[in-house]
């Protein structure tokens, strides 16, 4: 009877404590130091930057020549959209395959001014809104977790689990790049690329739960689901930018699996890798530290055979 109340009891606390976990990011998006680029010369787009700045601390303005060179530092991630002043009026230049938040967030800053919108780097049209994006990604997590525990219970030898998380990394890598981009058309880009990003999502997760369940046993299991899921997907930021989401937590889910595994998949399914490098190197960076646990976990022991004791021989 008390184990059941100590139970409850415990999941009714995590259960306070995860929702505000989940839903304060998500609830509190703003822009926080968002990167803009600003395009024109400088006294036509004086006014435009500084309106931007009165709103103290929500946007890093960056000052772009022309259209060519703003849409240049969309397309290489440094900004998110652009403000671009032309002969024949302003016009609000975005990527919604970037951020849709954002670039919905920039086209009502300029339905307000009457401004053009011009999508530099679209979503596809498959998945217009980037919903597709988002729910699919929670999938990679999820799998990857998943991999990871059944390869600490079921698969006693610490090799196996080595060959178990690669393999299991270039299964999820091929398929789910099929499922994503040819089959649900949420993703574009080179097949080889986006297979290797998803790849490379499904090694750092299944390979960090796994070795840390084979060091630390079922702690290190909890502590791998909960740097991969629990923390990590809200505040991965890939519903909106991490430069919604309330800081330093925006900048620390970017160094998590599930923020870097977005933003990873992002710049090479939609930017041809620019602006990935980073998150590449923190997967990768989880993925050895991960095969290294498992490396040097050790095999169980078996278990003691009973010897039998040995009779005498009874005299007739």
């Amino acid at each position: 009877m008390k184990r059941a109340v100590f139970l409850a009891g415990a999941v009714v606390i995590a259960q306070a404590l995860l929702i505000p976990l989940f839903a304060a990011p998500a609830a509190n998006m703003a822009p926080r130091d968002l990167p803009i680029a600003v395009a024109g010369p400088a006294a036509a787009t004086s006014a435009i930057t500084a309106k931007l700045q009165a709103e103290e601390g929500a946007f890093t303005i960056t000052q772009a020549a022309d259209a060519t060179a703003a849409d240049q530092l969309i397309r290489d991630r440094e900004v998110y959209g652009a403000f671009v002043v032309t002969p024949t009026g302003v016009e609000v230049h975005t990527a919604p395959a970037a951020s849709p938040v954002v670039a919905t967030l920039l086209g009502s800053a300029a339905a307000e001014n009457g401004a053009k919108v011009v999508a530099v780097v679209p979503l596809p049209a498959d998945d217009p809104r980037g919903a597709g994006f988002t729910a699919g990604f929670l999938p990679l997590l999820l799998t990857g977790m998943l991999a990871g525990i059944l390869l600490v219970v079921l698969v006693p030898v610490p090799r196996a689990r080595l060959l178990g998380s690669l393999g299991y990394a270039v299964g999820s890598g091929l398929l789910g790049s099929v499922v994503l981009r040819e089959w649900l058309g949420v993703i574009t880009g080179n097949f080889w690329a986006d297979a290797a990003a998803v790849g490379l999502v499904g090694l750092a997760t299944s390979a960090l739960v796994a070795g840390l369940g084979t060091v630390f046993g079922n702690p290190g299991v909890g502590l791998g689901a909960l740097t991969v899921f629990l923390v990590g997907n809200p505040l991965s930021g890939v519903a909106g930018a991490p430069e919604l989401l309330p800081q330093p937590w925006g900048a620390v889910g970017q160094h998590l699996p599930a923020g870097a595994g977005a933003t990873l998949l992002r710049s090479v399914a939609f930017f041809d890798g620019a602006g990935g490098a980073y998150s590449m190197w923190v997967l990768i960076a989880y993925a050895v530290g991960g095969l290294a646990l498992i490396a040097v976990g050790r095999s169980p022991r078996p278990a003691a055979q009973p010897v039998e004791p040995v009779r005498e021989p009874v005299a007739a």
